[in-house]
């Protein structure tokens, strides 16, 4: 067996053995040279068991995903080398894919629904980064890898790149490193900008999808940053308060489904209950995103720095 061979027939071992060596470095950071963050034990269990069933349970249904990409390989534009010039090109073009997915995942409820599991920890550490949805590839966002297929870049190195997106985002969900140098703050994601996206302070809603470079988030108006005197409060909008797994994975699919089975609805009304964004209703007896935003005095820029609001604000409201 080559090294090749080796490498990837094991890659779930060396990924593992990433994750908890890094897990293990920030407890021991928090516990022993009291670093900045918190790691109770009960949700950092919960977050790793969701992460290493997340693995098998997606597999089951990775087929939906390489199958899409093998049915469109054939009718590619181009078919280029695998080269490192070719493979820095993917990686960027595939950063500006996960920016689309992940921008999507918080605007259309359909896709929330997988994506909330991930939002739903109250706390902010490496745990909560593998506390991951088990449905993803029945979401329908695979979608946007197809372009970089059809342009010619060979789905295995487009599916590697996914992957290596992912391993870097891990490593932002920390709270023991504050902020990196300036220039790196500017181009790239980082622990600061994504404890924004995790924060339900209502001047952070949906801000900062990047995957590894913010700069997506600065070219299409959706960054916001970190700010001391409105620090981040980590969880949903309405929070779950709950430790039952099947409740986490489960929740906001029952909630659409209760949702669209509603009397007296017309077929559009029930369309958008499924994918217009988190907290759209047809009687505006929910809040959105914006509304919570009206609510708390912040205009569309996310970059608005008004006094922090209140905490019933910010965890009062329904997602």
């Amino acid at each position: 067996m080559s090294v090749s061979e080796l490498i990837r027939s094991n890659i779930g071992l060396y990924s593992a053995i990433f994750f908890f060596t890094l897990l293990a470095i920030e407890i021991v950071a928090i516990k022993l040279f009291r670093a900045r963050g918190r790691i109770p034990a009960k949700d950092a269990s919960l977050g790793v068991l969701t992460g290493v069933l997340s693995d098998p349970v997606n597999a089951l249904s990775a087929f939906i995903t390489l199958g899409i990409l093998s049915m469109v390989e054939p009718y590619q534009m181009a078919s280029l080398p695998v080269t490192l010039t070719t493979f820095v090109l993917c990686f960027i073009l595939d950063d500006l894919r996960f920016y689309c997915h992940h921008r999507v995942a918080h605007r259309c409820r359909w896709v929330w629904a997988m994506h909330v599991v991930h939002h739903s920890s109250q706390e902010y550490n490496l745990a909560v980064a593998l506390r991951q949805g088990w449905t993803k590839h029945f979401t329908g966002t695979m979608l946007f890898k197809v372009p970089l297929v059809l342009v010619g870049f060979d789905p295995v190195m487009v599916t590697f790149c996914g992957v290596l997106n992912a391993s870097y985002q891990f490593l932002l969900h920390t709270e023991t490193v504050d902020k990196m140098p300036r220039w790196y703050e500017f181009i790239f994601n980082t622990p600061s900008h994504h404890r924004v996206h995790h924060a339900n302070n209502p001047r952070y809603l949906d801000t900062n999808y990047a995957g590894t470079l913010i700069i997506w988030d600065r070219m299409f108006g959706s960054f916001a940053a970190e700010d001391r005197a409105d620090p981040p409060v980590y969880g949903l909008v309405k929070d779950l308060n709950t430790f039952n797994l099947f409740t986490i994975l489960t929740h906001e699919y029952f909630g659409i489904a209760r949702d669209v089975v509603r009397r007296g609805l017309t077929m559009t009304q029930r369309f958008c209950y499924i994918f217009a964004p988190p907290g759209w209703s047809h009687d505006g007896s929910r809040l959105s995103t914006e509304a919570i935003k009206r609510a708390a005095g912040i205009g569309a820029d996310p970059q608005s720095t008004p006094p922090p609001p209140s905490p019933a604000v910010r965890t009062a409201q329904p997602e």
